[in-house]
């Protein structure tokens, strides 16, 4: 089958004038499994009518979005644009066959010839020269020969250009196209110090490459912001797994910048991306900055229709400001950001991890990042009163218990009926009005101990 190949790849070529090997070639890369493409060659030109091929383009191309430019020469003209993705296959050449001779090599090297007559999943059937029939089980089948490549397949999707020259020459040009099967993200890894209270903070961008080809050397640029694009089915592809060494204390390796309504996020040195990789790049190196343990209880969240009485989990948060004030003050891209603390040995354990959207400079981040074990909640509508004419009053009682033997202060966020006037009445402890859906208390709530809110809504 090697030999087969080999002598495919002049046939290929001979249809077009190869235009060489990736020399200089750029991409940006954006959130939402979307690749823009720069490839600049120098390529051969003849006086009048040329035949171009140009190969090592991703499979996933839009063939639509394909543009051709010369930058050596304006009076470059393009005739027609073709992209041609029939590759060599078994199933292919199979196809292409039928009703013609081959050859097939089966176990124990026996030799059957003759025209192919149908085959599937199963069994290849032939006629032999004498007119007899003979199946093959698939199972049985070593090789094929065939003798010759059909016009039309090849071996790599490739461009195909028409293109009209008023000289020959070598001329530098460049293919530019958008292609899929090329994603970016950021991953956060952040270590909490001991009393929770600071937090090192490094971020990656991890790419994952099945467009179909390898970018080699590729000035790398990555988009951060939701850009809006026409939706079309995806391919799924095998992936493999190759992960970057993560070292600490590297500068920066990219330059960050406003772009239209995004970010632009540039890497300062060429990266090889291959084929059906997986790539992580760091982001920015760690830094340090404050942290903030916040507990919430907040029963209604998952209850609408809610009965008399709630009992709720504590969340556990970790709240940052991503400034520059705080160390930070680079805008975030989206992504995954996964927390681990030092246990009594030193060892780093995974405390949870959360999903952070795009957050520009100056903005805090809420990372939920599970239940607390030590603490509960429980929630209680203790009266209701019907005041006539569409006005009620509504009291509500909230147990927090603590369990830990240390003081801790617990966010409670109660959520009003915002489509209704209302008013708190009565409250034992101060609230904030975040909106007219939510209102929060600070509860302090000792060690090993409890605390009870209790407040009064008049709608």
């Amino acid at each position: 089958m090697k030999k087969l190949i080999a002598s495919l790849t002049i046939l290929v070529f001979s249809f077009g004038a190869y235009a060489g090997d990736q020399s200089d070639v750029s991409i940006t890369i954006y959130n939402n499994d979307l690749g823009l493409v720069k490839d600049v060659r120098s390529l051969d030109f003849k006086k009048g009518l040329n035949i171009l091929d140009f190969d090592q383009v991703a499979s996933r191309i839009d063939a639509t979005s394909v543009n051709f430019r010369c930058l050596d020469d304006e009076n470059i003209a393009v005739l027609e644009q073709n992209f041609l993705y029939d590759l060599v296959s078994t199933e292919a050449l199979l196809k292409r066959f039928l009703g013609k001779n081959i050859e097939v090599i089966g176990e124990d090297d026996k030799h059957y010839k003759g025209e192919l007559l149908s085959y599937d999943s199963r069994n290849v059937i032939l006629s032999e020269a004498g007119g007899q029939v003979i199946m093959v089980a698939l199972s049985k089948v070593i090789d094929y020969k065939f003798p010759a490549l059909p016009e039309g397949l090849i071996l790599k999707p490739t461009l195909r250009w028409q293109i009209e020259s008023t000289k020959s020459g070598s001329k530098k040009c460049e293919v530019s196209y958008l292609t899929g099967g090329i994603n970016w993200k950021a991953d956060y890894v952040a270590i909490v110090s001991k009393d929770d209270d600071y937090l090192d903070l490094s971020a990656w961008v991890t790419i994952d490459n099945t467009s179909g080809t390898t970018y080699k050397n590729a000035k790398l640029k990555l988009v951060a912001g939701d850009v809006h694009r026409v939706q079309e089915p995806r391919h799924p592809g095998e992936r493999r797994r190759e992960m970057a060494t993560m070292a600490k204390g590297a500068a920066p390796q990219f330059e960050e910048e406003a772009f239209f309504e995004y970010h632009l996020y540039t890497l300062n040195r060429p990266a090889t991306i291959n084929d059906k990789e997986i790539k992580q790049l760091s982001l920015f190196p760690p830094v340090q900055t404050k942290a903030k343990k916040v507990y919430l209880f907040d029963s209604q969240q998952r209850y609408y229709f809610r009965g008399p009485d709630i009992k709720t989990k504590i969340k556990v948060n970790l709240e940052f400001e991503n400034s520059e004030k705080a160390g930070m003050g680079m805008p975030l891209p989206k992504g995954k950001l996964r927390v681990y603390k030092e246990d009594s040995q030193k060892a780093l354990q995974f405390v949870g991890e959360d999903l952070i959207d795009h957050t520009p400079k100056d903005e805090k981040v809420r990372v939920y990042l599970g239940d607390a074990f030590d603490i509960t909640g429980s929630r209680k509508v203790v009266d209701r009163e019907d005041l006539g004419d569409n006005h009620y009053r509504e009291s509500y009682e909230i147990i927090l218990k603590n369990h830990k033997d240390e003081d801790i202060v617990v966010t409670v966020v109660e959520h009003p009926q915002g489509w209704r006037e209302w008013n708190v009445t009565r409250s034992s402890h101060d609230y904030r009005k975040i909106d007219n859906y939510k209102i929060e208390f600070d509860i302090a709530v000792a060690a090993d101990g409890e605390a009870k809110l209790t407040y009064t809504i008049q709608y």
